[in-house]
């Protein structure tokens, strides 16, 4: 035992110890930090601000006047206010109270500069090719945005019972989609105004009618009540199942990575004159198990402060934490063993990528079926998934992390169909590293790795 801790001691310390590993084990929570202080200075277009001019061909009448009053900035300040305040009605409690706290001026910042947009009215029998040239005239002022032209029976319909018209939509070239969606919103809403002023209706009663406010939900368990977190029970499955990914092909790879190089430097046949092949690859094994679980506790524990820095912290059973530690064991010794049984058949890395493929597509699996387990996780896909070996892991740590987790005697049935599928995955790999360890030459295929397996 004392010779497996100290090949364990030995990788661990050769991999942790590397810049290298260092570098990729902060790499990604320097990118995640840079990307939430930095992201929204880079993608921010508060400052962006919408101008131009419009010019309108109405042969209604009634349209150019409704959209010159959308388009007035005291209205446009009231239609953004009442925007924001809707949307704020379905954030989470702790974004609400920060906003109710800002002041006016800070919301008006958020919100970014107001448009500034002039309408050029056009004569109702204009002809639209000749203004079409417009949109291109080279001006000192505000760019010539937009030209549009209403339909004649936009507001009335030609025939009687017949359908309403809309609007043609002509721009210059390089306009930006957010001018594109503020004149599609705005026409809109004057054509709508324009048909209830000529039926002599009030839009705000039919506003009333039609707006049903988005409630919060409130999630019920034997515990006790919460609100409903939008989101948390999509994002968590696919959060704890990336953790089980990642730890495991970061161990494996390095298994994969150190066995081929010892082997071809020959430095394997030194550790050999000092351990035995069984205690070589159980130190080895050990040594990686220690570093995914370095990587994979750092991981956590920015979840966990991200969690509760957000007062989420009690939206997360402790219980899976410790599970996600279980399987991620019994995943890591059934896929780890069998990458450093790769890598003791092999000379180099090229040749290891064809024995590798299978179990990068066994690891990559979950990937393509966690939005079906995680949003149905009773079905008969899931629950196969589960229980079967050996990607038994990945789909029970989804459907545990899911918003319906299966009961107990499914997660130890999967757990003990786990411990035996590694006893499995270990006696195969301990054979073919017993053999191939030594093995150089030509490459094995899979039918000389099956006669290792018979033989050894």
């Amino acid at each position: 035992m004392t010779r497996i801790l100290h090949v364990a001691l030995r990788d661990f310390v050769a991999t942790v110890a590397t810049k290298g590993f260092i570098f990729g084990l902060l790499v990604m929570p320097t990118i995640l930090g840079a990307f939430v202080i930095v992201g929204p200075r880079i993608f921010d277009d508060d400052a962006y601000r919408i101008e131009g001019d419009y010019a309108v061909i109405d042969p209604t009448s009634i349209v150019l006047p409704e959209l010159r009053a959308a388009l007035d900035p005291e209205a446009v300040a009231r239609r953004r206010l009442a925007e924001f305040r809707r949307s704020l009605g379905e954030a989470p409690e702790m974004v609400r109270s920060m906003a109710e706290a800002a002041s006016a001026e800070s919301i008006d910042e958020a919100l970014g500069p107001a448009p500034g947009v002039r309408l050029v009215a056009l004569p109702a029998d204009a002809d639209v090719e000749a203004a079409k040239s417009w949109l291109n005239e080279e001006t000192e002022g505000p760019r010539h945005t937009a030209l549009i032209v209403i339909h004649g029976h936009a507001v009335q319909a030609a025939d009687p019972g017949g359908e309403l018209g809309a609007y043609d939509l002509y721009v210059p070239p390089g306009l930006d989609d957010r001018d594109l969606s503020f004149i599609h919103r705005n026409v809109r809403d004057a054509i709508v105004d324009a048909r209830i002023a000529a039926r002599s209706l009030d839009r705000a009663a039919i506003d009333a009618l039609l707006r049903v406010p988005r409630q919060a939900s409130t999630t019920v368990s034997p515990d006790g009540e919460r609100e409903t977190v939008r989101g948390f029970n999509f994002i968590l499955p696919v959060a704890f199942m990336g953790l089980l990914i990642m730890g495991i092909m970061a161990g494996g790879q390095t298994m994969l990575t150190s066995t081929i190089e010892e082997k071809s430097t020959r430095v394997v046949e030194v550790l050999l004159s000092a351990v035995s092949p069984m205690e070589l690859m159980a130190g080895k094994l050990l040594g990686a198990v220690a570093i995914s679980l370095l990587m994979i506790g750092l991981y956590l524990g920015i979840g966990l402060v991200a969690l509760s820095s957000f007062s989420m912290f009690g939206l997360l059973d402790p219980w899976l934490i410790l599970y996600l530690l279980i399987f991620f064991l019994i995943g890591f010794f059934v896929i780890g063993s069998l990458m450093l049984a790769v890598g003791a058949a092999v000379n180099d890395m090229t040749e290891a990528q064809s024995l590798q493929m299978p179990l990068m597509l066994v690891v990559m699996l979950p990937w393509f079926i966690w939005p079906a387990v995680s949003r149905n996780p009773d079905s008969a896909l899931a629950v196969t998934v589960s229980h079967l070996p050996p990607v038994n892991t990945f789909g029970m740590i989804l459907r545990m992390a899911s918003s319906q987790p299966p009961p107990w005697w499914e997660v130890w049935l999967s757990i003990g169909t786990g411990l035996l599928s590694v006893v499995a995955a270990v006696w195969v790999a301990a054979k073919v590293f017993r053999i191939g360890l030594l093995m150089y030459g030509k490459p094995p295929d899979f039918r000389t790795l099956i006669r290792w397996i018979r033989a050894a």
